[in-house]
């Protein structure tokens, strides 16, 4: 169940027609694999018209910048988030936190082309984030991220797996973090998992049983991954650095 402050405000944002889809914490309670989440994180799309719906909402929210930069459609482009706190009444000091660029992920278009569509009680149908585009989006630097994306796999293993698609055992071989289930998964479906093989390298080990092998290439995937996000994040944090040496100057 989503918060009541979160559902509110998601209806603001709804009722705006402005195209939105929810990602982060909140899409992750969706799809199963977590309890809580204190914020709400949206992907947005920077068309002119959709940055003026968006430019209401915030209004609307009475939402207040929390970090440099404010609402800026040039730092959103180029990757950087927008983070705001809530002061609405009912809405007092949520966190919203908005992307238009997300590490590893296509644009907005194509997000929008294969987001899933939950309903909502008193709200109806919105746009989250794919499963597929949540997990890339997920392999940040931060711990908590890779334990999630775990979480996400091993809950859409669970709830598909009497039945599953080739799309959807595809993406399980390619992205689950659980061992027991890539062994399973390489004893029912091997030749699936061989023509993944190039792919990604750890299926060797899940077609043997080889759990430490797994586990090994498990942490080297996390250990590249991190390091990619570091590289992706560094100049975006120098251009931070610089936005805010230059808000205490002014100050």
């Amino acid at each position: 169940m989503i918060p009541n402050p979160i559902h509110k405000a998601l209806l603001i944002v709804k009722n705006s027609n402005a195209r939105f889809l929810v990602m982060g914490g909140q899409a992750c309670i969706l799809y199963g694999a977590a309890e809580f989440s204190r914020d709400l994180d949206l992907a947005v799309d920077l068309a002119a018209e959709n940055a003026k719906a968006l430019q209401r909402v915030l209004e609307q929210l009475r939402a207040e910048q929390v970090y440099v930069p404010g609402f800026d459609l040039a730092a959103l482009e180029r990757g950087h988030a927008c983070h705001f706190r809530c002061r609405a009444p009912g809405l007092e000091n949520l966190r919203i936190d908005l992307m238009a660029k997300l590490r590893g992920c296509p644009g907005f278009a194509e997000l929008w082309e294969r987001c899933t569509l939950a309903e909502l009680p008193e709200i109806g149908a919105i746009g989250v984030i794919s499963l597929p585009d949540l997990v890339r989006a997920k392999k940040t630097q931060r711990d908590k991220d890779w334990f999630m994306i775990r979480r996400l796999l091993e809950a859409d293993y669970l709830r598909s797996r009497n039945q599953p698609t080739r799309a959807q055992i595809e993406f399980w071989l390619c992205e689950s973090r659980t061992p027991s289930h890539l062994v399973e998964l390489a004893k029912k479906y091997p030749a699936v998992c061989r023509s993944l093989l190039n792919r990604r390298g750890l299926l060797r080990a899940a077609l043997q049983s080889d759990i430490p092998g797994i586990e090994t290439g498990l942490q080297e995937e996390e250990k590249k991954e991190k390091e990619a996000d570091r590289l992706y994040w560094a100049p975006l944090q120098a251009e931070l650095t610089q936005w805010r040496r230059q808000t205490r100057k002014q100050k």
